[in-house]
């Protein structure tokens, strides 16, 4: 064998043996297996399984920016004082809001497990607040936090007293002439009967310094709903434990066709003990955490028309047994998906009635505490 040969054979023995080294030196790993979000329509759009889980989330919310001017309603204007000359005066009202909510729903041999959050944060100026009108934080509120399972419900919510009746109009001012409460801990059953009928049995809480139960004995709140087709009956009523007075309201909801849609709702409560303000808590024109309508009765009334897709007319007029009056409504326009406008107009005749501190019953019916109010608002919201 000579050089030459020798030289060959053992180059080809090293890149032999090199490129069996560097085979064993690039070993590449088998990927894991990826495991992607599964959307969920159990419970209608929106909703995707927790990986790992059998729960559907789903995620929401809205932000919202309101622009308001004049003196009306339940925004109450809002009012400064001149910087340099110290005068009182008016100006915009302005409330951004970021609202943000879940909800969960799951499957179990009990029946559907279900939940639903929302909270909401603010940024802006105080309503009729002269001491303290400069825009700024406004904290944040926990609206709605409660478990369901089949039909039993515990949580914090706004009162079956509301809910299950519905509110009072696609309006903001919707409580120029107030309807109930809202913010309140509770037990409650839903019954579905079938054939359109349903009824709730609600225990709660209430809240603030009028509603909070004051024993272990709470509020009770009834309701029976018939659903069909063209629309629905519904009546609610509530037990007030602090007091022992008693509200109700009934309502019709009417869909007359595809663009046009009505209610009508009416509601009286007693007031005997309502009345009684030596507490400096209790109204003196006989108002309460359910019946806070002045005097025993009170009505509200409205609709929508659907011009087509995109723009909705709304409207609400509401009275009660004290003369206290309101007019709202609305043109709301969507931009696109998600984004609407609304411009509203607001109008009351509102105020207290003279009540005498040793006979409550005897009730100045007069129009002297009255005023009339004009005000309006620019609403943008983006939901998601």
């Amino acid at each position: 064998m000579n050089i030459k040969s020798l030289l060959l054979g053992s180059a080809a023995a090293l890149i032999v043996v090199s490129g069996a080294r560097a085979a064993d030196a690039v070993t590449v790993a088998e990927p894991e297996p990826a495991e992607y979000v599964k959307i969920c329509d159990v419970y209608g759009a929106g909703y995707f399984y927790i990986p790992g889980t059998q729960t559907c989330l789903r995620i929401g919310g809205y932000v919202r920016e309101i622009i308001g001017f004049g003196d009306v309603g339940s925004f109450d204007g809002a009012r400064t004082h001149d910087v340099v000359t110290g005068i009182d005066q008016a100006t915009w009202m302005k409330n951004s809001r970021f609202s943000l909510r879940t909800w969960t729903g799951q499957e179990t041999e009990l029946g559907t497990l279900k939940t639903y959050t929302e909270t909401r944060i603010n940024f802006g100026n105080h309503n009729g607040d002269y001491s303290n009108n400069s825009a700024g934080n406004k904290g944040l509120t926990l609206n709605f936090a409660w478990i369901q399972l089949g039909g039993f419900r515990v949580g914090k919510g706004d009162s079956a007293f509301d809910t299950f009746i519905g509110y009072a109009g696609n309006v903001y001012n919707d409580t120029i002439v107030p309807y109930g409460s809202l913010d309140t801990n509770a037990l409650q059953y839903y019954f579905d009967a079938g054939d359109g009928f349903s009824t709730v049995v609600s225990l709660e809480e209430g809240s603030g310094a009028v509603g909070t139960i004051d024993s272990y004995v709470p509020h009770v709140i009834g309701g029976l709903k018939y659903t069909q087709g063209w629309g629905a009956l519904t009546s609610v009523i509530a037990y007030d434990s602090n007091y022992g007075e008693v509200a109700g309201k009934i309502r019709a909801d009417l869909t007359v066709n595809d663009n046009l849609s009505l209610f009508g709702m009416f509601g009286y409560g007693t007031d005997g003990k309502l009345n009684d303000d030596s507490t400096n808590i209790i109204d003196a024109n006989g108002r309460g955490f359910y019946k806070n309508w002045g005097g025993n009765w009170a009505f509200w009334a409205g609709g929508t028309y659907k011009f087509n897709e995109k723009t909705s007319f709304n409207l609400q007029v509401s009275g009660d047994q004290l003369k206290n009056y309101g007019v709202v409504a609305n043109v709301a326009y969507s931009i696109v998906a998600g984004y609407t406008i609304t411009a509203e107009v607001d109008y009351d005749h509102y105020g207290n009635f003279g009540v005498s501190a040793v006979d409550p019953s005897n009730v100045n019916w007069t129009n002297a505490n009255k005023r009339n109010s004009v005000g309006g608002l620019l609403w943008f919201q983006r939901s998601f």
